[in-house]
């Protein structure tokens, strides 16, 4: 057998098994060769080559019976790292990401509201190369970087097509990162890495057909089937904010007329309140209802209706069996939360679809875009075996 035939299967069975481990543990070394068929000495070389590398602990357990402790396998989850970033109109994070989808270290980047692309970069890229050196990082465990960000997404190309909160257009995130970071880097919109931080670690885990929803600054979806985020033919499935549902409504960012987030939207809400008193925030707002301004209660009940009526309508679309709700809009204001509570599974949900789907909420918050992003990057670059010869050279 060629040389490089036998390093190509030494890497393969070296991965096998870390992710085997991984996705299992904890398994023992008789486990591992018995649900792999590798022979009992093979195992053994790998796992003394994880271990020594720090890619695996060992842990002790009780056995019922014999009297004395298993020895047990489990995946050091600081091993392998990302780096997650989460772009907003406003707000830069940046968290890298250990196995477990832990944030192990972050940092926050203020964003001027109409800041050039390449600016925003730099920022980000000077941002992330900052946080590595100051928590001393090795650069060798960091797998790559994973971007989320609002908006219609090349995510083969790493670009972002358009993003009009962020005003951007063919806008190549993923070339200038790696050219100044040196790392690989995945994009994708934000609400796609989110719900996929929710479907490993979060409120979606174990779902089979999970949809998050986004009330923020726009209104967005993401769809995860079985684990895969399904994209449509230009990764722009899940945009429902742009549909329309008042042909005879209120004029949208887009262009067009009685767009479904021109009525849930933060920016509306407030542009709509100015029109009637001057109002900075979502936060005022609400306190104008609480206070028992019509006005804010109009306003705002219209506001949580349309966002009954966007879980009715996705239930009607996917008919998942869980509907995750995340964004400012929900998971700040507890009005919200109640009406949704009391109103929307019997009065806005189809009869046959009442009881077939859970309504939850983001487990993450603030943090689920980066998490996302980190853990996309590391599903797209991980290769155990690559990175354990990088390991190995120091």
């Amino acid at each position: 057998m060629q040389k490089h035939d036998q390093e190509f299967i030494k890497k393969k069975n070296r991965t096998t098994v870390f992710e085997m481990i991984k996705n299992n543990s904890p398994l023992s070394r008789a486990d591992i060769a018995r649900l792999t068929g590798m022979s009992p000495t093979t195992v053994s070389r790998i796992v003394s080559e994880l271990y020594n590398l720090d890619y695996m602990h060992e842990i002790e357990q009780e056995t019922i019976g014999v009297g004395r402790k298993a020895v047990f396998l489990q995946v050091n989850p600081k091993s392998v790292l990302s780096v997650g970033v989460e772009i907003d109109k406003l707000s830069i994070r940046i968290g890298v990401i250990d196995l477990d989808g832990r944030v192990i270290g972050s940092r926050m980047i203020e964003r001027q509201k109409n800041e050039a692309s390449d600016v925003t970069l730099e920022h980000i890229a000077s941002g992330i190369n900052g946080l590595i050196e100051e928590k001393d990082f090795d650069r060798r465990r960091i797998v790559g970087i994973g971007v989320g960000l609002p908006g219609i997404i090349d995510h083969s190309g790493g670009k972002a097509v358009l993003s009009a909160q962020l005003g951007w257009k063919q806008t190549d995130i993923a070339g200038v990162l790696k050219k100044h970071t040196g790392l690989e880097v995945a994009v994708d919109n934000e609400l796609k890495v989110k719900s996929l931080a929710e479907h490993m670690y979060g409120s979606a885990k174990g779902s089979s057909r999970s949809v998050l929803i986004g009330f923020g600054s726009g209104v967005g979806s993401s769809l995860i089937i079985d684990g895969e985020i399904y994209r449509g033919e230009s990764n722009s499935a899940g945009e429902i904010g742009h549909t329309v549902v008042d042909p005879n409504g209120i004029l949208c960012e887009c262009g067009k007329v009685g767009c479904l987030q021109t009525y849930i939207a933060e920016a509306s809400l407030i542009e709509q309140s100015n029109k009637i008193k001057p109002i900075a925030s979502l936060d005022e707002l609400f306190e104008a209802r609480r206070e028992g301004e019509f006005w804010a209660s109009s306003i705002i009940d219209r506001a949580m209706t349309f966002v009954a009526v966007t879980i009715s309508n996705i239930a009607c679309m996917y008919n998942p069996d869980t509907v995750i709700l995340t964004g400012k809009l929900v998971e700040r204001f507890p009005e919200v939360r109640e009406f949704i509570a009391e109103k929307c599974m019997g009065q806005f949900v189809w009869e046959p679809l009442r009881g077939t789907f859970q309504i939850v909420y983001s487990a993450f918050e603030n943090d689920g875009v980066v998490i996302g992003s980190g853990l996309l990057a590391q599903s797209r670059f991980l290769d155990i075996g690559s990175q354990m010869e990088q390991v190995e050279q120091v």
